[in-house]
């Protein structure tokens, strides 16, 4: 009875023990588990704090200034990039010049400018002197005159007459009896270079006056009954009328489809190629090109180029 008892007795401690040895093996696991997962969580955290540590760090490694000169018309554009690509890159200072595309790319011919913006496409004399032409927008030039102005359309014809001086007189085109002003932009400027050109009559201009910016154009116009002149297409505003060619009204679908006559490509032109300009310099045509870049460029009324 006693042998029994006792046997029992064993029997039930080896059972205890084992019981608690699978205990203890389960809270040890478990233990484990739990450690494995709080280690992935920590270098889940660590991977997550060091991709943050890479893009702060990649945003902050633009640093230093960008200068570019020229074109009056490209301003309300390069204002407008210049304000977003420093919000992205605060350490970046980017210094422009508004005084002419002519100027602008002698700047850049001459060195003393990273980017000689020009309204117009680079003549061949240009090309060979080492300036690359990087197009990143395509503007219309519109034709206005002052408000009161009875016409609303011109045929290619008659705008070459007017600023030829074979047409003196807004009667001979079915206006009121009112002698034609003829505002121009001054020499040198990519916008007269555009227009004489597209019109093939360069240098055949008789112009009343010879302003020096597109806002100049604009309020003189505005403020002269019989005046005409010539603006980019993104700035004009109701203190103006503009006038269609041909029938053609001066719109971005009608640029687009090739049907409007007076259009023209905004240049940021470089001495060499992109790929031979400072890191800096890089870094802001990769900006134009980025669908930010392209979107700053399409609120200002320009038209992408493809």
């Amino acid at each position: 009875m006693k042998k029994r008892f006792l046997a029992a007795v064993l029997a039930g401690m080896m059972v205890l023990s084992m019981a608690a040895c699978g205990s203890s093996s389960d809270e040890t696991t478990a233990a484990a588990e739990d450690t494995t997962a709080a280690a992935e969580d920590t270098t889940a955290a660590a991977d997550d704090t060091t991709a943050a540590e890479d893009t702060t760090a990649a945003a902050g490694d633009l640093s230093g200034t960008i200068s570019m000169s020229g074109s009056t018309s490209m301003e309300e554009m390069v204002t407008a990039l210049s304000e977003a690509f420093r919000e992205a890159n605060p350490d970046v200072q980017v210094n422009s010049e508004f005084v002419g595309s002519g100027a602008g790319i002698e700047a850049v011919t001459a060195g003393t400018v990273d980017i000689g913006n020009a309204s117009r496409a680079l003549t061949d004399e240009e090309k060979a002197n080492g300036i690359v032409e990087n197009i990143v927008a395509i503007d219309g030039i519109a034709v206005v005159v002052d408000p009161a102005n009875e016409v609303a359309d011109l045929t290619q014809d008659q705008l070459v007459q007017i600023y030829t001086g074979q047409v003196t007189n807004w009667s001979e085109l079915g206006g009121s009896d009112t002698p034609i002003v003829v505002i121009g932009r001054e020499s040198g400027s990519g916008t007269r270079s555009a227009f004489e050109e597209l019109l093939a009559i360069e240098d055949q201009c008789a112009y009343s006056s010879e302003l020096d910016s597109t806002g100049a154009v604009m309020a003189r116009v505005a403020a002269t009954p019989g005046a005409i002149g010539y603006v980019s297409l993104d700035v004009v505003d109701d203190s103006v009328k503009a006038v269609s060619l041909d029938g053609v009204e001066a719109t971005e679908e009608n640029i687009k489809a090739g049907t409007y006559i007076l259009s023209r490509p905004f240049v940021m032109a470089t001495k060499g190629e992109i790929s031979e300009q400072s890191d800096l310099v890089q870094a802001w045509f990769a900006y134009i090109e980025s669908d930010e870049g392209a979107a700053v460029i399409q609120e200002a009324g320009l038209i992408l180029p493809d």
